[in-house]
C-alpha cells in the first residue's frame, strides 16, 4: 500500500479535521487541574469533539476503550483514562486527541505540567516539544525520513534524553494510521523521500532515562522500563514544496504549564 498524496478539497477537509482536534485539545487543556480524573478528560474530549461535529478516532480502534489517550508521568503512550486516576501537583500528562470529521482525521497531542513540577519533569517536557519542532523544521518535499529522525534524535541525546524507538509517527488522512511509518531516529540521507501532498504526524516520545519500554497487562498502556518520566508533543503536517503546513495549529499549546494554557484557552 503506497503513501497517498492529497490535494484540493481533500486538503481543506484535512485542515478542518486538524483544526477540530487542535481546538478540542486546547479546550481540554484549559480545564486541567489537580484533582481531576483522567476519566474526566475522556468525557470532555468526547463532548467537545461532538460539539465540533466530529467523532473521536481512537474510540474502538483495534478495541481501544476510550476517546483519548492520557499518558501520565512514566507512561509513554496509550494510557487509558480511569475514574480512579487523579492528577496531582507535580504530575506531567500527555493528552492525545484524534478527531474524524467528514471522513478525514486530525491528530495532535501535548504534554502538560500540573502545578509545580520538578526540574527533571520540566526538562523532559521542554525537550519533547523542541524535538517535535526540530523534526517539523526538516519536513519538506525531497527530504528523507532519515533526515527528520536524525534531527530529532540528535537533539534528544544532546539534552541527555532518549527517543523511544518502538513507536513513531505515521501517515494520516482517510485513515487514522496509514503509510508511511515515521521513525523519530535515523540516519541522514536514508529512508522514504517525502513528496508534496503527503500528510504525516511528527510525535517523538522522549524519555528522561533510557529508551526501553514495556507494555502493561491491559495490552495498551506503555511505560518506561526504568520508570523514568516520558513526554510527547504531536502535530499533523502536510508536506509542501516550501516545507510543510501544520494542520493542527495551536500556538498557545507550546506553553506546557496548565496555568498558562488555561489563561490562553480562555482568551481564544
Amino acid at each position: 500500500m503506497g503513501t497517498p498524496l492529497f490535494k484540493g478539497a481533500e486538503v481543506e477537509r484535512l485542515r478542518r479535521a486538524g483544526a477540530a482536534a487542535a481546538g478540542t485539545l486546547a479546550w481540554v487543556a484549559g480545564k486541567l487541574a489537580p484533582g481531576i480524573s483522567t476519566e474526566d478528560i475522556n468525557t470532555w474530549v468526547r463532548e467537545d469533539t461532538a460539539r465540533r461535529g466530529g467523532t473521536p478516532s481512537q474510540l474502538g480502534y483495534h478495541g481501544f476503550p476510550a476517546t483519548v489517550c492520557t499518558s501520565r508521568n512514566n507512561v509513554v503512550c496509550h494510557g487509558i483514562p480511569r475514574p480512579d486516576e487523579r492528577l496531582k501537583p507535580g504530575d506531567i500528562i500527555n493528552v492525545d486527541v484524534t478527531t474524524c470529521l467528514d471522513g478525514y482525521h486530525g491528530d495532535t497531542s501535548a504534554t502538560f505540567c500540573i502545578g509545580e513540577v520538578s526540574a527533571d519533569a520540566r526538562h523532559v517536557v521542554d525537550v519533547a516539544r523542541r524535538c517535535r519542532d526540530v523534526g517539523i523544521s526538516v519536513v519538506r518535499h525531497g527530504a528523507k525520513l532519515g533526515d527528520v529522525g536524525a534531527a530529532i534524535e540528535e537533539l534528544a541525546v544532546k539534552e541527555g534524553c532518549s527517543i523511544v524507538r518502538d513507536f513513531g509517527g505515521h501517515g494520516i488522512g482517510r485513515s487514522m494510521h496509514a503509510p508511511p511509518h515515521v521513525p523519530h531516529f535515523g540516519k541522514r540521507g536514508t529512508g522514504l523521500t517525502l513528496r508534496s501532498g503527503m500528510v504525516i504526524t511528527i510525535e517523538p516520545m522522549v524519555n528522561l532515562g533510557r529508551p526501553e519500554i514495556r507494555m502493561l497487562p491491559d495490552g495498551w498502556t506503555v511505560v518506561t522500563e526504568d520508570g523514568s518520566l516520558s513526554a510527547q508533543f504531536e502535530h499533523t503536517l502536510l508536506v509542501t514544496r516550501e516545507g510543510c503546513e501544520i494542520l493542527t495549529p495551536s500556538p498557545h499549546l507550546l506553553v506546557a504549564d496548565v496555568s498558562s494554557a488555561s489563561q490562553l484557552a480562555e482568551a481564544r
